[in-house]
């Protein structure tokens, strides 16, 4: 890697702008910005393109996909982090945070007995520079299984957990309010048969009534002692807000009413939404379009959640929307704004004295493609 590099000919954006300019790369960081091309020989012309920093993920499923490509089908897991990686790399996220779930709402699920798998996979591939994205950990405890606890507390002290999430996916509430879309969802992904279904429906609110609120306490207590971000899951009243609220929550996850989303205003919290929810039109639970909290002034970040590539995709596609959401206002919510709520100071935005994490891409017909990613100013895809 050279020690300095001039990208140029770029149509830079950054937190507040979208302009015709240049940027200076030094010992991994963003040394000078230019308006206007620069006149330097050595400087890399990117031929009028958009360059954004690096994405910023901080809730993807993605690597379960690849630990278990098919159902029952367990893929050798280094092999699994590096193919995630990939994909990860490619849709120009240059910090993502590995969601690995505690607690399986998956009556046939093995989740639970991979966890360790994963973790290892993921810091070792880490530690020895084979991914070329930077990985952290996301805990996703699922309050209403009888183990989330004990293993939240086995993992916790992981050195790449930084940011936790709480939710309880039983029926009757929160995602699944009509226990029709409950059944329809589970029985569709995991092919069970309407008795398991029975069986599993009751099973889950008695958990639920059993462990939830217990555990919540016991999780978010943990987190805030040791400096994790905090994040709810699935608010959908004020009520549920409110409850987040007090437990000291600054993210919430996929609210899924107006309601609560600007609940979540008015008390400090992060709306985070899922990308592909911009990208279909609306939520494949029938929960409230992240499109239309974007157009009240209600959304802060969006996830990638199952589909990597969605993440840029929506930030344009939200930037070409009738939203008073301009393109650098959408970035923000892709890079900066994921970056400062999970405690990140150092990325997110091109701006001078932070990591050269960035990303050129162009458009095809409104679709922005990646063209060239660069971390801490080394060139990774």
């Amino acid at each position: 890697m050279p020690a300095e590099q001039i990208l140029s000919n770029a149509r830079l954006v950054t937190a507040d702008r979208v302009f015709l300019g240049s940027v200076v790369l030094r010992d991994g960081l963003i040394a000078d910005i230019a308006e206007g091309p620069s006149r330097l020989p050595q400087a890399q012309d990117l031929n009028g393109d958009f360059l954004l920093p690096g994405l910023v993920e901080l809730h993807t499923d993605n690597l379960e996909r690849h630990m278990t490509p098919r159902p029952g089908v367990d893929w050798p897991s280094t092999s699994a982090v590096l193919s995630h990686d990939a994909q990860i790399i490619a849709a120009g996220i240059t910090t993502v945070f590995d969601a690995v779930s505690i607690g399986d709402v998956n009556p046939k699920g093995n989740r639970m007995q991979k966890l360790p798998a994963m973790l290892e996979a993921i810091s070792g591939a880490s530690d020895v520079g084979l991914t070329r994205a930077e990985h952290r950990l996301h805990l996703r405890c699922e309050l209403c299984h009888p183990d989330t606890l004990s293993v939240f507390r086995d993992l916790v002290e992981h050195p790449l957990v930084q940011l936790v999430s709480v939710m309880d996916h039983s029926p009757g509430q929160r995602q699944f309010v009509l226990e029709s879309k409950y059944r329809e969802y589970y029985m569709g992904k995991y092919h069970l048969s309407k008795a398991l279904m029975d069986e599993f429906i009751v099973l889950q609110k008695a958990n639920s009534r059993e462990y939830s609120d217990r555990y919540r306490a016991a999780i978010v207590e943990h987190c805030l002692a040791r400096g994790l971000s905090v994040a709810s899951h699935d608010d959908a009243t004020l009520e549920h807000v409110e409850e987040s609220a007090r437990y000291g929550m600054t993210i919430a996850e996929f609210p899924t009413t107006v309601e609560a989303a600007r609940g979540c205003q008015q008390l400090g919290m992060s709306v985070l939404m899922g990308a592909p929810n911009i990208v279909r039109g609306g939520s494949h639970s029938g929960n409230v379009a992240a499109a239309d909290l974007a157009a009240e002034g209600l959304l802060d970040i969006l996830s990638s959640d199952y589909y990597p590539a969605s993440l840029m995709q929506a930030a344009f596609a939200l930037a070409a929307l009738d939203n008073q959401c301009d393109l650098a206002e959408a970035v923000r919510m892709v890079s900066l704004a994921p970056a400062r709520a999970a405690g990140l100071s150092d990325r997110g935005e091109i701006a001078l004295g932070l990591r050269a994490d960035l990303l050129q891409a162009k458009t095809q017909d409104g679709l922005p493609v990646v063209q060239q990613v660069w971390r801490q100013a080394k060139r990774v895809f």
